[in-house]
């Protein structure tokens, strides 16, 4: 544990002392790839509450990761010992549940709303478009669930889009949109979107709720701040208006999540927002060679809207960067995997210290061939996550409709899981049943068990569902009122799964399967098992699973080259890297080619995978490619023409035949 400021600040660089000792108004780190940005941040916490500025109540320090906030707490624990459990470091997402759980009632929300994943509000969409006689062949429902998340990134509510809706395309969102979120309120519900839209709405609703947390929040600090959208960035606003304590830290360099609504303009234009802030520039480097950053430099010098800097480092020159040249991909993964070889047995490098970025998950597929051949173990960060397992999110299903009954997309997720005779036509008439009845799918299930069986059997007859399918409900009727019994009692979440598992028959059914694929499932449903049992409260177990993110996963694969895109790698380093597809439309992707925006992003996104190699960066492209099923004819990424030659030292390339072989 640090007990003196001095203590606390050895190791630390001049700048970096700068930024951790700053006081007096808000503050804009730019800080460069690799140069020690997440210890400035906690080092900046651990300062403010050791000198007395702050109690660790008042402080709120938002990260883009649950596995970055928790790696965060656990140095801060280290650093000032077990006070900083009242400290709230968390995600943006994370801090809005927080809020909400206790003001959702507010705004007409239940504090038990179910919270709905990407895959649970494609499924809504989809119904909704069903409904609305939307043909989803034309007008997929991923691309509505899209469009409407970005709306809401941008705190536009349904009827501002509709207002504002221009053309076919917009006009369908619109109604899909409408029908969705009166859906989403319906069943007490949110989307990830709304965690923060709605929180927004509380703030400007209920504003005795926002100076409640101006008052408490006192200290504001944010890292990835170039990754913020509009929301975030309002939500920070208005947090820190009153005492004014903000602090940002971020690389515009690194802003590469615009898909995701991502806006870079909020960390090149804080100090228009703050016309006080002091800025501060963290430019020395930690991870790379020289001559990586030298290479990283000049490219990124090619984008306008920047903060300028230059990341330097006092480490070693360092190899040139290798630029292969290949006959097609094939023979590009062929050397890929033929030099991940050779690294591992004539360098020392371990499998798990080396790394394949790619613009595009396709591109993988000619790696995989590669790998396999060449007896180089690899694997695909990005598979399917352990939340989006079928057997998971069949189980997550039933705590969902425990804490929230009337959440329709987990009942409807239920209700024939395991087969209980519930058809999809019975489904339906149930479905009407209850909404003529002025009830979700869930809260009408549950009232079966409460009913006395004659009146529910009559209900169900006058519905049109079959005995055989009114058996099944009851069924489910009487497992849902028990479980919800079992919760008010104090039971854990861990207790209500094991519960299912066995009332329901679903462990029996993978036992009874008796394939390796039934032996994975229940390996997932023993650690989902085990997950639960680390939790008292039902409502904190559901809210820390839906908000674990896609960048939580992403540890080094002990033992493997690990696959990757390029959007995946950011916040990863490895010794060795390969960034393959340096071919223009490839990489720069094809639609960036003609918007200066959008170059501009795919450049940041090329720097970003650069500043991932510690010691060796490997660039390849390729002459041919066969695009949608036809060879064509490829010319090197402008990205490359942007590294001054002197950084880098050619690789012969492979023939289509093999003939020539490459050398180092």
């Amino acid at each position: 544990m640090i007990r003196s400021e001095e203590e606390l600040l050895a190791g630390l660089n001049p700048v970096q002392r700068e930024a951790v000792r700053h006081r007096g108004g808000p503050l804009l780190v730019v800080a460069g790839a690799g140069s020690g940005k997440t210890r400035v941040l906690t080092s900046r916490i651990a300062h403010l509450i050791l000198t007395g500025e702050a109690r660790p109540y008042s402080v709120l320090a938002i990260t883009f990761t649950n596995k970055a906030a928790g790696e965060m707490k656990e140095r801060l624990a280290g650093m000032l010992g077990p006070g900083v459990e009242r400290m709230w470091v968390s995600t943006f997402h994370s801090a809005c549940v927080r809020i909400l759980r206790v003001h959702a009632e507010r705004l007409g929300y239940s504090r038990s709303f179910t919270i709905y994943d990407a895959a649970d509000s494609k499924r809504l969409v989809e119904r909704v478009e069903k409904a609305l006689n939307i043909d989803t062949k034309k007008i997929r429902a991923q691309t509505v669930a899209a469009e409407i998340s970005r709306a809401k990134a941008e705190l536009v509510d349904f009827e501002s889009y509709s207002d504002r809706a221009q053309g076919p395309f917009q006009q369908t969102v619109a109604r899909v949109y409408a029908d969705y979120q009166k859906r989403l309120a319906s069943s007490s519900s949110m989307d990830f979107d709304d965690l923060l839209m709605v929180t927004a709405n509380l703030f400007e609703a209920c504003p005795d709720v926002l100076v409640t947390y101006q008052e408490r929040l006192q200290h504001v600090l944010v890292d990835e701040y170039q990754d913020t959208n509009f929301a975030q960035n309002k939500l920070v606003l208005m947090l820190g208006e009153k005492h004014r304590n903000v602090c940002v830290v971020g690389d515009a360099d690194q802003s590469i999540y615009a898909f995701r609504g991502a806006d870079v303009r909020n960390i090149l234009q804080f100090e228009e927002a703050f016309p006080d802030a002091t800025k501060i520039a963290l430019e020395q480097n930690y991870r790379s060679t020289k001559v990586i950053l030298d290479a990283a430099n000049a490219v990124i010098a090619n984008n306008l809207s920047r903060i300028p800097k230059d990341l330097w480092t006092e480490g070693s020159a360092g190899d040139p960067i290798m630029r292969y040249r290949a006959a097609d991909e094939n023979v590009e993964a062929a050397y890929v995997a033929t030099e991940a070889r050779r690294l591992a047995a004539e360098e020392g490098l371990f499998y798990n210290d080396i790394a394949v970025f790619y613009r595009a998950n396709a591109q993988s597929r000619a790696l995989e061939e590669a790998f396999s051949l060449a007896d180089v173990p690899y694997k695909v960060v990005g598979a399917i996550r352990f939340y989006e397992r079928k057997e998971v999110k069949d189980l997550l299903a039933y705590l969902k409709v425990v804490a929230n009954p009337a959440d329709d997309v987990s009942a409807r997720r239920i209700v024939n899981v395991p087969r209980r005779g519930i058809g999809d036509t019975s489904l339906e008439k149930l479905a009407r049943w209850a909404a003529i009845s002025g009830r979700a799918l869930g809260a009408a299930i549950t009232d079966l068990a409460g009913a006395p069986s004659e009146d529910g059997a009559d209900d169900l007859q006058a519905a049109g569902i079959t005995k055989k399918a009114a058996s099944g409900l009851a069924e489910l009727a009487g497992l849902l009122a028990d479980l919800r019994h079992m919760d008010q009692e104090g039971f854990s979440p861990g207790k209500l799964l094991s519960e299912v598992l066995d009332r329901t028959g679903y462990r029996k059914e993978l036992e009874d399967a008796q394939r390796d694929e039934a032996e994975a499932r229940l390996e997932n449903v023993a650690e989902l098992v085990g997950v639960a049992e680390r939790f008292s409260s039902l409502d904190d177990m559901l809210s820390s699973v839906a908000l674990v993110s896609d960048s939580d996963d992403l540890a080094q694969i002990e033992g493997k080259v690990s696959f990757m895109t390029l959007h995946v790698a950011k916040g990863l380093e490895f010794e060795a890297v390969f960034m393959i597809g340096m071919d223009d439309g490839v990489f720069p992707h094809m639609r960036s080619l003609d918007d200066p925006r959008e170059l501009e992003e795919e450049r940041r996104l090329c720097y970003v995978g650069m500043t991932r190699a510690k010691s060796r960066l490997y660039m390849t492209h390729a002459l041919e490619r066969r695009v949608w099923g036809s060879e064509t004819y490829s010319i090197p990424s402008r990205f490359l023409s942007e590294i001054p030659e002197e950084l880098v030292e050619d690789c012969r390339g492979y023939t289509r035949r093999g003939g020539e072989g490459y050398r180092r």
